[in-house]
């Protein structure tokens, strides 16, 4: 299932997008947010799964032209950096034996098509193409061999930075750099964990005003993904709704020569392969 929300009738509404358009999703006892089903566990999952079944029949209704938002807000997103082995090449520092994790708040999040704002006072914005991981479950002490039986399913995500936060200070602030107002486009859905399969072969790329400045695969994560659940696990409770935000391959600008930076007027196209394209511009 490919789940998301979208404006309805000035409303956020639960829809599932199908292969001719969006089909919103109500029930009695379904949540109306996707977050809410994500909350609610398997049986909310299995009554939008019945839902979308309805929906694929002949003649069910589709919704108008509607704006995606986000698909849900998360309640927390961890972040992991230099997980690629090339873009932890072209960033430099020594070897990482364990993961390195920083956090953005929820007040980053923005939708697909969303114009993010870049501050005035921000001078090194930067983009970064990832595969984000949404927990399904709570997940406390949990094996790396039996990780994968606690996410939902997956989204496509830029860990926008400002990069002066993270290698022009003293001491780097690297949630601060990463945790800006809009910084963290998500989206445009989530696609559940049987749908996209295995996540370690999944090519990441970023098209940046049409021309391809990222392109790597899942293949080649230092931290796979079930051992990044595994390890945050080891320290905190994930919860239903969390995101992971695995990392990005090579090919951001801060790294390139020239160093190549966001501007207004930017449009970004981020892809990863059957999770989907996550698409927006800078304002």
């Amino acid at each position: 299932m490919r789940l998301g929300t979208a404006v309805v009738d000035g409303r956020p509404t639960l829809v599932a997008a199908m292969d001719d358009g969006l089909a919103a999703l109500r029930a009695p006892a379904l949540p109306e947010t996707l977050l809410g089903v994500l909350q609610a566990g398997e049986a909310a999952l299995v009554e939008c799964a019945r839902l979308v079944a309805l929906a694929a029949r002949p003649g069910a209704a589709r919704l108008g032209p509607a704006t995606l938002l986000a698909p849900f807000l998360p309640g927390k997103i961890l972040g992991v950096g230099r997980n690629y082995a090339d873009h932890a090449k072209e960033v430099g520092g020594p070897k990482l034996t364990a993961p390195r994790i920083f956090l953005k708040p929820t007040s980053s999040v923005v939708g697909p098509g969303a114009a993010v704002r870049i501050p005035a006072a921000v001078t090194m914005p930067d983009w970064e193409a990832e595969l984000a991981v949404v927990i399904g479950r709570a997940a406390w002490q949990v094996p790396e061999g039996r990780a994968l039986e606690y996410v939902a399913g997956y989204t496509v995500l830029n860990d926008v930075s400002a990069r002066e936060f993270q290698f022009d200070q003293p001491l780097a602030m690297t949630s601060f750099a990463k945790g800006l107002d809009g910084f963290c486009p998500m989206g445009p859905y989530l696609v559940t964990a049987d749908e996209v399969g295995e996540p370690w072969d999944l090519e990441v790329t970023c098209n940046l005003n049409g021309e391809e400045v990222q392109r790597g695969n899942t293949h080649d994560l230092i931290f796979s993904v079930a051992a990044l659940i595994a390890y945050l696990s080891r320290y905190m409770e994930l919860q239903p709704g969390d995101v992971i935000a695995t990392g990005t391959p090579a090919g951001s600008g801060h790294f390139r020569q020239p160093p190549r930076y966001l501007k207004s007027g930017d449009v970004l196209r981020l892809e990863v392969a059957r999770v989907g394209i996550l698409e927006h511009s800078i304002a």
